[in-house]
């Protein structure tokens, strides 16, 4: 089974991925659907009769063969759903592309990968956010996703490749052109640290159908993806939905609830459609996955809090430093304080997300 052949079967009219994987199922290979017969093909239910014609007359095997000179001139990859370089998580959503066309050299199987995603009209809270949350990411070595648009999108890939961390761009449209054109130097720095990814040909224009196609591959290809700043309404939204019916996980970041682009993330959370996050801890906790031996990011994160902390703030939090989780009664010994003043500090301290709690009064750093 050739390229060509993988091509073709996108190129026909009518026949997206999920029919197309109902033809494999029904015929076994490709080989097959090519050469099956119009009354094999009316037997099959959901397959529109011009879909029909166009199998049987073969026509699209010439744009097929087309495509295929552009990508082997463009050293262009082409993936297949089949093959070992496709990328696991996105394969096992039933509407996932069956080819991908790729330029750059990610691994779209890295261990860890988040998706970034939010507003155009980025605020500068939102770029903080964003930029913080990756540098605090860079030694966990994750591949970031996003969909180069502007606003967050753009943000973190260039916070990705400020940090060297491999970042992904997914694009609406075929890899014969950028879009925005703005951001068409900074897709050829992801190339080189990542790579450009697409379902569409070249010829394929970024009509705002495809922008929603687009946002399945961003959340499918990922194990969590994360909201920074979004309002109402908008892509990033559509994202988040989508991750939540691939049950994946989804985390957002809040915001003030008279901000308009942090309505969105708020709504989110109120809703139990996503996680609420402050910074990278938060999100390693969630997923599990392990800090890095580096104290880099354990220090980003703890600094600023040791500086807010009172002088009993500070005595409860270097304990638990040390000890990483412990009894109220042992921090009370510890502090050789009443547990009535122990209780009025540990609460002051979770109502600031220092700290939290667990079952049998245990406590630990946040």
């Amino acid at each position: 089974m050739n390229a060509i052949e993988k091509i073709a079967l996108t190129k026909i009219k009518g026949i997206g991925p999920k029919t197309s994987r109902q033809l494999l199922a029904y015929f076994g290979s490709l080989e097959e659907i090519f050469n099956c017969s119009k009354k094999q093909l009316s037997q099959i239910p959901g397959i529109h009769k011009t879909s029909i014609e166009q199998l049987i007359s073969k026509s699209y095997l010439d744009e097929a063969e087309q495509e295929y000179k552009y990508i082997d001139k463009h050293k262009i990859d082409v993936l297949w759903f089949e093959d070992p370089d496709y990328p696991s998580r996105l394969r096992h959503c039933e509407d996932a592309p069956l080819v991908l066309y790729k330029k750059g050299s990610c691994n779209l199987n890295n261990t860890k990968i988040v998706s970034i995603v939010g507003t155009r009209n980025a605020t500068s809270y939102g770029k903080r956010l964003t930029e913080e949350l990756i540098q605090q990411l860079k030694d966990l070595n994750v591949l970031v996703v996003s969909g180069l648009a502007y606003g967050i999108d753009i943000y973190a890939h260039k916070a990705s490749l400020q940090e060297k961390l491999e970042t992904t761009a997914v694009l609406a449209h075929g890899l014969d052109r950028i879009y925005p054109f703005d951001h068409h130097d900074i897709a050829n720095d992801i190339v080189k640290n990542g790579c450009l990814l697409t379902e569409y040909p070249s010829g394929t224009v970024p009509d705002k159908t495809n922008f929603p196609m687009r946002n399945r591959i961003v959340a499918g290809l990922s194990d969590v993806t994360i909201v920074v700043e979004a309002a109402h309404k908008g892509g990033a939204l559509i994202t988040a939905e989508i991750a939540n019916s691939y049950n994946r996980d989804v985390c957002a970041f809040p915001g003030s609830v008279d901000l308009y682009y942090s309505a969105g993330c708020n709504e989110l959370i109120r809703t139990n459609k996503a996680h609420l996050i402050r910074h990278a801890k938060d999100l390693l906790t969630l997923m599990q996955w392990e800090f890095s031996s580096n104290e880099n990011l354990k220090n980003q994160i703890q600094l600023p809090l040791i500086f807010d902390l009172s002088n009993e703030e500070q005595k409860v939090f270097d304990y638990l430093k040390d000890t990483n989780e412990a009894g109220i009664d042992e921090i009370a010994a510890y502090c050789n304080w009443p547990q009535s003043k122990l209780a009025i500090t540990l609460l002051e301290m979770e109502m600031n997300g220092i700290i939290h709690s667990l079952p049998g009064k245990i406590y630990k750093l946040t």
